[in-house]
């Protein structure tokens, strides 16, 4: 006879077999971090991404906190690590994690307001300078922006050469401004010719954000408008870089981030405008395979760096 005794026993029976993730991940995680890479200084990223971290804070349950990484191997080391359970990657900085051995998941990447996840890689030139191609900047000094960043190092290297410039050896010198801003404010401020960044559309690019915030001036104090660039090159088309997680955490906690991704743009939809300046439309799943071209264009990129 079934009683309510012997219903209860059963209940904590089931309880105890469940897997222990299953039980204690908060136990094992009671506070997450969320770190991103360093595509504008520290106060902007900082700003643009607090409410996603207060936002996880209150879907997944238990603190997240907010990193802004030093450089973009620091996001790399820390997931390699464990200490960075999410993260927010670019796409060549991803596919260098997982050649280098980190256990890490995509989830979703932004829809950017042209309806496709991805974007491009650009060289911008002073409208009021000389050059109208990159053939015009034989010698000349290029800003890129880190090791590890798409838009700003690894495009422009793989892209460059097969059009026949091979960076090392076309510019006179190529230095790594360590941010996006960075690398655009070295070009606006003369310590550099030229300089990569990404770029989504006319209107959504590093630059017009840059515009928007008023932080882009000329060596004399001028504000600048976008009329004050050209762009000299442009990439292919390239996949969006991913929130991912590690993959070791618990399944169900994986799950709980996934789905409050996913959830994001109509659960707290200031949060999601504030990532993009309400540029972006959306959040679309990927997996690995999605990345499998930027893998194949590091490795090119490597193999043209030994061979140098």
């Amino acid at each position: 006879m079934l009683t309510r005794r012997t219903l209860a026993a059963a209940a904590a029976l089931a309880f105890l077999a469940l897997p222990a993730a299953a039980q204690d991940w908060k136990a094992q995680y009671p506070e997450l971090t969320l770190a991103v890479i360093p595509m504008e200084n520290a106060s902007g990223t900082t700003d643009r991404y607090a409410p996603l971290a207060a936002y996880l804070t209150k879907t997944v349950g238990v603190p997240v906190k907010l990193r802004v990484a030093s450089d973009y191997a620091a996001v790399i080391e820390g997931q390699r690590a464990g200490n960075i359970q999410i993260a927010f990657y670019g796409p060549a900085s991803f596919a260098r994690a997982v050649m280098t051995g980190v256990k890490v998941e995509p989830i979703v990447n932004p829809k950017h307001e042209t309806g496709v996840a991805g974007y491009y890689s650009v060289i911008y030139v002073l409208a009021s300078s000389p050059y109208k191609s990159v053939a015009d900047l034989k010698g000349k000094t290029l800003a890129l922006v880190d090791p590890n960043s798409t838009s700003g190092n690894q495009a422009p290297r793989f892209f460059l050469k097969r059009a026949g410039y091979d960076v090392d050896k076309f510019f006179g010198k190529a230095v790594y401004a360590g941010s996006h801003e960075n690398a655009v404010l070295a070009l606006t401020q003369g310590t550099a010719d030229a300089a990569a960044n990404f770029w989504n559309s006319e209107t959504d690019s590093n630059l017009t954000r840059m515009l928007t915030k008023g932080i882009v001036k000329s060596a004399d104090g001028r504000p600048m408008k976008q009329s004050d660039f050209r762009v000299v090159f442009k990439s292919d088309f390239l996949p969006e870089g991913p929130w991912a997680a590690l993959a070791s955490l618990p399944a169900d906690l994986k799950a709980k981030i996934r789905q409050a991704f996913i959830d994001l743009p109509k659960a707290d939809k200031a949060a999601f405008d504030r990532l993009s300046d309400g540029k972006d439309l959306d959040l679309t799943p990927v997996t690995l395979k999605d990345y499998q071209p930027i893998i194949d264009m590091l490795k090119a990129n490597d193999e043209e760096r030994k061979k140098s």
